[in-house]
Protein backbone atom coordinates (compact mmCIF):
# COMPACT_ATOMS: atom_id res chain seq x y z
CA UNK A 1 0.00 0.00 0.00
CA UNK A 2 1.33 3.53 -0.73
CA UNK A 3 0.85 6.68 1.23
CA UNK A 4 1.40 8.98 -1.98
CA UNK A 5 -1.30 11.30 -2.43
CA UNK A 6 -2.14 10.70 -6.08
CA UNK A 7 -4.60 13.29 -6.05
CA UNK A 8 -0.82 15.64 -6.84
CA UNK A 9 -0.86 14.41 -10.23
CA UNK A 10 -1.20 17.91 -12.14
CA UNK A 11 -0.29 20.15 -9.51
CA UNK A 12 1.79 23.14 -10.20
CA UNK A 13 4.00 24.66 -7.66
CA UNK A 14 4.24 28.83 -7.44
CA UNK A 15 7.89 29.85 -9.29
CA UNK A 16 10.54 29.15 -6.43
CA UNK A 17 13.19 32.12 -5.54
CA UNK A 18 15.38 32.79 -7.82
CA UNK A 19 18.84 31.18 -7.91
CA UNK A 20 21.82 32.83 -8.39
CA UNK A 21 24.42 30.92 -10.94
CA UNK A 22 27.87 31.63 -9.83
CA UNK A 23 31.22 30.85 -11.30
CA UNK A 24 32.74 28.98 -8.30
CA UNK A 25 29.87 26.99 -7.99
CA UNK A 26 29.58 25.92 -11.85
CA UNK A 27 33.60 25.34 -11.43
CA UNK A 28 33.08 22.85 -8.38
CA UNK A 29 30.20 21.19 -10.37
CA UNK A 30 32.34 20.45 -13.09
CA UNK A 31 35.16 19.11 -11.28
CA UNK A 32 32.96 16.88 -9.33
CA UNK A 33 31.45 15.49 -12.55
CA UNK A 34 34.38 15.53 -14.58
CA UNK A 35 33.66 18.09 -16.71
CA UNK A 36 37.24 19.12 -18.03
CA UNK A 37 36.16 21.77 -20.83
CA UNK A 38 38.10 25.13 -20.10
CA UNK A 39 34.93 26.78 -20.60
CA UNK A 40 33.40 25.58 -17.27
CA UNK A 41 36.77 26.78 -15.40
CA UNK A 42 38.11 29.53 -17.23
CA UNK A 43 36.22 32.73 -18.31
CA UNK A 44 38.65 33.88 -20.98
CA UNK A 45 37.91 30.20 -22.80
CA UNK A 46 34.67 30.50 -22.27
CA UNK A 47 34.39 34.14 -23.54
CA UNK A 48 36.72 32.45 -26.56
CA UNK A 49 33.81 29.84 -27.20
CA UNK A 50 31.41 32.62 -27.17
CA UNK A 51 29.58 32.21 -24.27
CA UNK A 52 29.47 35.68 -21.91
CA UNK A 53 30.83 33.70 -18.94
CA UNK A 54 31.71 30.10 -17.20
CA UNK A 55 28.80 27.76 -18.83
CA UNK A 56 27.60 25.28 -16.88
CA UNK A 57 27.99 21.64 -17.79
CA UNK A 58 24.61 20.00 -18.96
CA UNK A 59 24.03 18.43 -15.71
CA UNK A 60 24.25 21.21 -13.72
CA UNK A 61 20.44 22.11 -14.34
CA UNK A 62 19.68 19.36 -11.45
CA UNK A 63 21.21 21.55 -9.06
CA UNK A 64 18.57 24.35 -9.99
CA UNK A 65 15.53 21.62 -10.71
CA UNK A 66 15.79 19.92 -7.45
CA UNK A 67 15.20 23.29 -5.64
CA UNK A 68 12.33 23.04 -6.65
CA UNK A 69 11.73 19.46 -6.09
CA UNK A 70 11.90 19.73 -2.84
CA UNK A 71 8.71 22.48 -3.04
CA UNK A 72 7.05 18.58 -3.82
CA UNK A 73 8.96 16.25 -1.45
CA UNK A 74 8.72 18.21 1.56
CA UNK A 75 4.86 18.83 1.14
CA UNK A 76 3.67 17.24 3.87
CA UNK A 77 0.40 16.66 2.07
CA UNK A 78 1.71 14.82 -0.71
CA UNK A 79 2.89 12.22 1.42
CA UNK A 80 6.25 11.36 0.23
CA UNK A 81 8.55 9.35 2.90
CA UNK A 82 12.09 10.53 1.03
CA UNK A 83 13.42 7.61 2.92
CA UNK A 84 11.70 5.20 0.71
CA UNK A 85 12.70 7.13 -2.78
CA UNK A 86 14.87 5.74 -5.55
CA UNK A 87 15.84 7.79 -8.39
CA UNK A 88 14.76 6.56 -11.92
CA UNK A 89 14.85 8.75 -14.41
CA UNK A 90 16.26 11.93 -15.22
CA UNK A 91 16.16 14.11 -18.98
CA UNK A 92 17.16 17.28 -19.85
CA UNK A 93 16.32 19.39 -22.28
CA UNK A 94 18.27 22.70 -22.92
CA UNK A 95 16.75 26.03 -24.57
CA UNK A 96 20.27 27.39 -24.18
CA UNK A 97 23.06 26.97 -22.02
CA UNK A 98 22.99 28.07 -18.03
CA UNK A 99 25.76 30.38 -17.73
CA UNK A 100 27.69 32.78 -14.57
CA UNK A 101 25.63 35.24 -13.66
CA UNK A 102 22.33 33.86 -14.56
CA UNK A 103 19.15 34.26 -12.04
CA UNK A 104 16.84 31.45 -12.53
CA UNK A 105 13.67 30.80 -11.49
CA UNK A 106 11.49 27.58 -11.86
CA UNK A 107 8.17 26.19 -12.00
CA UNK A 108 7.37 22.50 -10.76
CA UNK A 109 4.92 20.28 -11.96
CA UNK A 110 3.98 17.35 -10.93
CA UNK A 111 3.33 15.58 -14.28
CA UNK A 112 1.83 11.82 -13.27
CA UNK A 113 1.80 9.80 -10.61
CA UNK A 114 1.12 5.95 -11.02
CA UNK A 115 0.97 2.91 -8.34
CA UNK A 116 1.45 -0.29 -9.10
CA UNK A 117 2.56 -3.71 -7.07
CA UNK A 118 3.67 -1.33 -4.10
CA UNK A 119 5.45 0.81 -5.93
CA UNK A 120 4.37 4.46 -7.36
CA UNK A 121 6.29 6.01 -9.82
CA UNK A 122 6.52 10.07 -9.10
CA UNK A 123 7.25 12.03 -12.49
CA UNK A 124 7.56 16.30 -12.33
CA UNK A 125 8.64 18.13 -14.72
CA UNK A 126 11.03 21.89 -13.63
CA UNK A 127 10.72 24.24 -15.75
CA UNK A 128 13.83 26.60 -15.10
CA UNK A 129 13.68 30.14 -16.61
CA UNK A 130 15.70 33.30 -16.38
CA UNK A 131 14.14 35.46 -13.83
CA UNK A 132 12.33 38.42 -15.40
CA UNK A 133 13.23 41.80 -14.01
CA UNK A 134 10.34 41.25 -11.32
CA UNK A 135 11.57 37.93 -10.37
CA UNK A 136 8.77 36.36 -12.65
CA UNK A 137 9.70 33.89 -14.72
CA UNK A 138 11.24 34.78 -17.96
CA UNK A 139 13.05 32.69 -21.05
CA UNK A 140 12.73 29.52 -20.73
CA UNK A 141 16.33 28.31 -20.44
CA UNK A 142 15.63 23.92 -19.39
CA UNK A 143 13.54 21.66 -18.56
CA UNK A 144 13.99 18.88 -16.23
CA UNK A 145 12.25 15.79 -16.39
CA UNK A 146 12.34 13.42 -13.20
CA UNK A 147 11.15 9.87 -12.29
CA UNK A 148 11.31 9.09 -8.92
CA UNK A 149 10.18 5.11 -7.73
CA UNK A 150 8.62 5.82 -3.49
CA UNK A 151 8.41 2.02 -2.35
CA UNK A 152 5.43 1.90 -0.58
CA UNK A 153 4.99 0.59 3.60
CA UNK A 154 4.81 -2.71 1.95
CA UNK A 155 7.58 -2.95 -0.60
Amino acid sequence: MTTINLDYAGRTYAPNAAYSVGREKLREFAAAVGATHPAHHDVDAARGSGYPDLVAPPTFAVVVAQRAEAQYLQDEAAGVDFSRVVHADERFTHHRPIVAGDELVTVLHVDSLVARAGITLVTTRCEIHAAGADGTPGELVSTVVSTLAVRGEDA
